[in-house]
Parts: structure tokens; sequence; C-alpha cells
């Protein structure tokens, strides 16, 4: 399949979802970004349109290691994101996986978030 198609095809899943998956004051949208080299996740209130809290790995980390777009650290990254969250007071989320399959980085950083206390 070409590269162009593939691209189009998760462009089009990307705005399936994002029609169903609304975020609220009470339960904002976790929404998660994976880059080759960075994740990245924010939890967004639609209704008002602003970024409730967010967490990357562009942030510094406690053991300065380079943090690579993997499932390891994805799973970091959910436990990361989800304290974030608990911090603002957040502890139930829409889940928003960006048009990308629920397996591999995408799961583990799920099951870490819900491991962490969030509820999807």
């Amino acid at each position: 399949m070409r590269p162009e198609h593939k691209q189009r095809l998760q462009q089009l899943r990307h705005w399936r979802i994002r029609q169903k998956v609304k975020g609220t004051t009470e339960r904002p949208r976790m929404a998660v970004c994976f880059t080759n080299q960075n994740i990245y996740v924010q939890f967004i209130d639609d209704l008002k349109g602003q970024t409730v809290a967010a967490a990357s790995t562009r942030t510094k980390a406690k053991d300065d290691k380079p943090s690579r777009a993997n499932v390891a650290n994805a799973k970091r990254m959910g436990t990361v994101a989800a304290e974030a969250a608990k911090s603002k007071g957040i502890s139930r989320v829409v889940f928003d996986r960006a048009g990308a399959r629920y397996h591999g980085k995408v799961k583990a950083l799920a099951d870490a978030a819900r491991e962490a206390g969030l509820q999807f």
C-alpha cells in the first residue's frame, strides 16, 4: 500500500473518531500523539477550548536518559500523564487515540494510565 494512501486512511479514521469523542469539564479528552521520537499527552476541555494538563517525553526526566517513543516509555508516560491529571483534579477522561490503532504503544500508555488511577 502506498504511503499516501495509508496516511489518508489514518486521517479519515482520525476525523471519524473526533466526531464522536468530545471532552467536557468533568471528563476532559485525553489526546495522545506519537511521533517517531516523542510521545505527547494532553487533557483537553473541548467546551472551553483549552488544555487542562499535559505531559510529554520532551520534559526533563529525573534519570536524564534520552526518551524515545517506544512501549517502555509509553508505559512511563501513562503514569506521568495520570499524575499530571490527578494534580489538576481529573480522575475520569475520554481517551482519544488520534486514529492510531489500539495496540503496542497506544495500549501500553492506556493501560499504565488506568493502573495509575484514571478512569476511561
